[in-house]
Formats: C-alpha cells, structure tokens, sequence
C-alpha cells in the first residue's frame, strides 16, 4: 500500500520571561488581543475556558475548528507557558502557528526561556 504521508501538525510550546506584568494579570487584555489574531489568521473559535486566581494570574484555553490556544500565568515570577496547536487537515498550518507563537512573544514582549516544537 502507498500510503501519502501525512502531517497531522506543529505543536509550540514556549516559556516566556516577561518583564510587563500588567500582561501577565489581564485575561481580558489577553482575550482581546487573542481574538484579534483569531481574525488575522483566519481561525475560528469553538469555545474558551477562563479562569482568573486571585493573584491575579490567569489560564485561558481557547478550543478552535483547527485545535487550541492555551496560557497560563505567573507573575510572582514573571514568567508565562503558552501552547499553540493548529491541526494540517485543510492545508498546511506549520507558518501559522510559528506567526502566532511569535504574535504573542511581541504582545508579551518576552524573553524565550524555552522553545519546543512537536511535528505530530
């Protein structure tokens, strides 16, 4: 059997040192600028799950047709983990979640502590 091979997408996992942490304490903030690149990138959101600590940190998970967002924040330490998932059903989204990835390191105005990428 001649199988074609099949990429099922890139996975990005970050760990970002950031220096703003009004960024790091606004889940609001962070959802307006997220539904913006929504827009750009031409995504569309299924759903989003929002949880706010009480010191202030947040995690959001944006679920999408094309697979997820995800956050979670520290600022007592000033660091966040972000994940971005874009499935390859349609078409090749591999430059898409790189461009996202980095949309987000430039909103966050981060340093890259950590940078995994995962070809699923």
């Amino acid at each position: 059997m001649n199988q074609i091979p099949y990429s099922p997408g890139l996975h990005k996992l970050v760990t970002l040192d950031v220096a703003n942490l009004d960024t790091l304490t606004s889940s609001q903030k962070f959802i307006s600028f997220s539904e913006g690149l929504l827009l750009k990138y031409e995504l569309e959101k299924v759903g989003i799950s929002v949880h706010d600590f009480d010191n202030d940190s947040f995690t959001i998970a944006i679920c999408l047709k094309e697979s997820h967002i995800c956050i979670h924040t520290w600022p007592e330490f000033g660091q966040l983990t972000l994940d971005v998932y874009l499935c390859n059903y349609l078409q090749d989204n591999t430059q898409k979640v790189k461009d996202i990835t980095a949309d987000y390191i430039a909103y966050f105005e981060a340093v890259v502590l950590k940078d995994f990428e995962i070809n699923r």
